[in-house]
């Protein structure tokens, strides 16, 4: 991946240029970002994101970062369970952060909340038991560098997760979802959150993203092994699983 021009969206900007964008997108949907969410998805990121946390299948005592925890959407699920964890929330976007301090702290005890990149965690090497991230990598400037980090803070035997838009298996849903992702999202941000631009720029993110198949080589090249992907409908969405030893 180049230093010098990376894709936010369709546009070429440079690294600090994109980190800035990507900053300002968040900033800008924050306060609207679940409802948005509930209302492009038709209510399937919530089912997504229920599989996904099933998937991690928390253990007592498991140190856990939540990377790009945005809302705090998927701790709650985490959370719900009952199980008595060590929960590191990660984002770096204040105001996402923020939303998701109120939405747990009212409700949830021993939750850490930082300010971070995933380019760059202020953690110690072999931290963490599991490592998860959803619906972020793509928004990360240089995904390589966040997938290295990753490796470095997870334990071995400890297990990277990641819940990311992807490529469908079908060609008539590829049909009907790119349709539906290209002109109907961007309206609906228009209408509903004022900011067409945003959501353009988050639809041309997911046309821009690696496939299940790419996804799944990058974690392996970065150390990871066993590396697996469960396609969710028709794999408008994937799961990637991977071990580090």
């Amino acid at each position: 991946m180049s230093k010098l021009s990376l894709n936010f969206g369709y546009t070429k900007v440079s690294p600090k240029e994109k980190t800035k964008l990507v900053q300002s997108v968040f900033s800008d949907v924050s306060e609207k970002y679940d409802l948005m969410n509930d209302i492009m998805s038709l209510g399937g990121h919530r089912i997504w994101k229920r599989i996904f946390a099933d998937i991690i299948n928390v253990q007592p005592n498991d140190k856990i970062i939540d990377v790009g925890s945005g809302t705090g959407d998927i701790a709650r699920f985490i959370l719900k369970t009952k199980i008595e964890t060590n929960l590191h929330l990660l984002d770096l976007n204040n105001k996402m952060l923020e939303i998701g301090k109120l939405n747990l702290n009212k409700k949830y005890k021993n939750i850490s909340f930082h300010q971070g990149s995933a380019e760059k965690l202020k953690f110690k090497d072999n931290f963490f038991d599991k490592y998860i991230i959803s619906f972020c990598l793509r928004n990360i400037t240089n995904i390589e560098d966040s997938i290295k980090e990753a490796f470095r803070v997870i334990k071995p035997g400890g297990t990277y997760y990641c819940l990311e838009f992807s490529t469908p298996n079908t060609y008539i849903i590829s049909k009907f979802y790119n349709s539906y992702k290209n002109n109907f999202i961007p309206l609906l941000g228009k209408i509903i959150s004022q900011n067409e631009k945003s959501y353009r720029y988050l639809s041309e993110s997911i046309d821009l993203f690696p496939n299940q198949k790419k996804l799944k080589k990058l974690l392996e090249i970065n150390g990871f092994i066993n590396v697996s992907y469960l396609d969710l409908f028709d794999g408008i969405v994937a799961i990637h699983k991977g071990y580090k030893v």
